[in-house]
């Protein structure tokens, strides 16, 4: 009550003196209401108990404040070098936005990264390089037990769901798909009109929480299931198990945000917070998880059917190939997600300190399929920060038969990392339910930069492949991939990894593999 009262009393006697004074002169009421402001501030910083600096400097604190909020935005564009941003730096965002526009993204001069530092990797160049093919290779999709095979571009729309993306970056995207002949993953969030309207080719992704196949009390609903997996868009069925940038824990979509729109391609109450747990109901067992794929084969008509994760524990892993080998059946595909994943909203602790790189995450997971002699049937798609040829190449160097993007396709679309996506207030229209904002995304535009992105990424990669001597993704070898291990040493991938031959881990298990191989339960996530 004394702060109230006090600065009550600051304000009416600023007002008063402003009366007065402009009865004598307008130059004096321009400066004493200002004035009277600036003292009202002064009067609640000295008072307030929230803000220390305010308390010690009032009015002029603000500026800390002010300065703080717009860290990001200075740091990015003013203060880091054009390769050390975090999570993409200023060159790759340059050559997405340039490549998606369909502008020159060449560079002048010669490198600005050290060569020389420990870590450093380079792709390693034919003295007898090949022509670029006209025609990009497709990965086909589909195992034994699928019926109905489907061909994956080199590279994809990676998930990211209706309602963490607006309706019009939905649309840009499949549109974009649509036009360039590569699939779009939904994310966990639902099949949406936004994804179905253009006619892209999907894959229908569900995560923990069943959206747009769940019973009411958040059971998987095989029904309605069946039903949307039967459209002609759905080319493929995805189980997410786990996100690269929050393996282990679920989402929060707060009541706020469940709009009518929303409810109902989720098949959630409206304006109700919506919780989507860390776990699975239809399954517990790694045997369980082999089944529950196959199930999702069958209700999808024979599509392609396979799961999403962030690799953890590599005895985890070895157990649910124990469990393909044993149940007679295996996903089509499996899609490994690095830690370095990209996501709407994560602990800052989830992001910065669980889960595997994508690097190894995705050796690991190859290795495993092969050792266990299941590789050729399974393929392998790789997510976590693709933007360039150069990191398509390396994927499939370690592993992958394709790769997914998600950030660089939001770069595509207008994202201009402002790192808003948790607060609905994207200043691009990507990542917010705000009509206003999102309204500023024109779709027609935004994709045909989706497609020109996908097609010269492809592109690029291609003609790296080419300069290594190498027509097919089939022809890379880990011998082509180099990291400098110190000023002195640089080792091939071959040597800096161990590789495992074709069903080793079922007659003689390396020693560095055995002991995981031997503890492997299929009837058991045992870490």
């Amino acid at each position: 009550m004394l702060r109230i009262g006090m600065i009550a009393a600051v304000v009416a006697a600023a007002l008063a003196a402003a009366a007065a004074a402009v009865t004598v002169s307008p130059w004096w009421w321009a400066v004493a209401v200002p004035l009277a402001v600036l003292g009202t501030i002064g009067v609640w910083d000295l008072t307030q108990r929230r803000h220390s600096v305010l308390r010690n400097y009032p009015v002029i604190g603000h500026a800390r404040f002010l300065l703080e909020r717009i860290r990001p935005e200075l740091q990015q564009y003013f203060v880091e070098r054009n390769f050390d941003g975090r999570p993409f730096d200023r060159d790759i965002r340059s050559i997405v936005y340039e490549r998606a526009k369909g502008t020159a993204a060449e560079e002048p001069f010669g490198t600005e990264r050290d060569v020389y530092q420990a870590g450093y990797e380079y792709l390693v160049p034919s003295m007898a390089p090949r022509p670029v093919p006209e025609h990009p290779p497709r990965v086909r999709i589909g195992g034994p037990d699928c019926t109905r095979p489907y061909d994956m571009a080199l590279l994809n729309v990676s998930a990211m769901s209706f309602g963490s993306l607006s309706a019009n970056a939905v649309l840009a995207l499949n549109r974009g798909a649509a036009a360039g002949g590569f699939a779009h993953d939904t994310g966990e969030g639902g099949l949406s009109e936004y994804h179905l309207r253009p006619g892209g080719d999907l894959v229908w992704e569900i995560g923990t929480g069943y959206f747009g196949c769940r019973t009411r009390d958040g059971d998987f609903d095989a029904g309605e299931f069946a039903e949307k997996a039967s459209g002609d868009s759905v080319k493929c069925v995805s189980l997410k198990l786990s996100q690269g940038a929050k393996p282990g824990i679920g989402g929060v979509l707060p009541g706020a945000k469940v709009n009518a729109e929303i409810a109902k391609v989720r098949d959630v109450p409206q304006g109700r917070t919506v919780i989507s747990p860390p776990y699975h109901r239809v399954f517990s067992t790694p045997r369980e998880l082999v089944r529950f794929i196959a199930r999702m084969r069958e209700l999808s008509g024979g599509k392609p059917a396979g799961f999403k994760l962030c690799p953890g524990s590599r005895r985890q892993f070895l157990a649910v190939c124990k469990a393909m080998i044993e149940e007679g059946t295996a996903p089509d595909f499996i899609i490994v997600d690095g830690g370095e994943g990209g996501t709407g909203a994560a602990p800052l602790e989830f992001a910065d300190h669980v889960g595997t790189p994508l690097t190894e995450g995705l050796m690991t997971v190859h290795n495993a399929l092969v050792g266990a002699g299941l590789r050729e049937q399974i393929r392998i798609g790789a997510s976590g920060k693709i933007a360039t040829g150069a990191d398509l190449v390396k994927r499939l160097i370690q592993g992958a038969d394709y790769g997914n993007a998600a950030r660089a396709m939001m770069f595509a679309v207008g994202c201009i990392q402002a790192q808003r996506c948790h607060t609905n207030t994207c200043p691009v229209g990507v990542t917010t339910q705000d009509p206003r904002r999102a309204r500023a995304l024109d779709v027609g535009d935004k994709a045909e930069r989706v497609r020109r992105l996908q097609e010269a990424t492809v592109g690029s990669a291609l003609q790296i492949m080419a300069s290594m001597g190498v027509t097919d993704p089939a022809q890379l070898h880990p011998h082509m991939l180099r990291r400098r291990i110190d000023a002195q040493t640089v080792r091939s991938y071959d040597g800096l990894y161990g590789w495992l031959s074709p069903g080793q881990l079922l007659v003689d298990a390396p020693a560095d593999w055995a002991a995981d191989w031997k503890a492997a339960d299929p009837d058991n996530f045992t870490i």
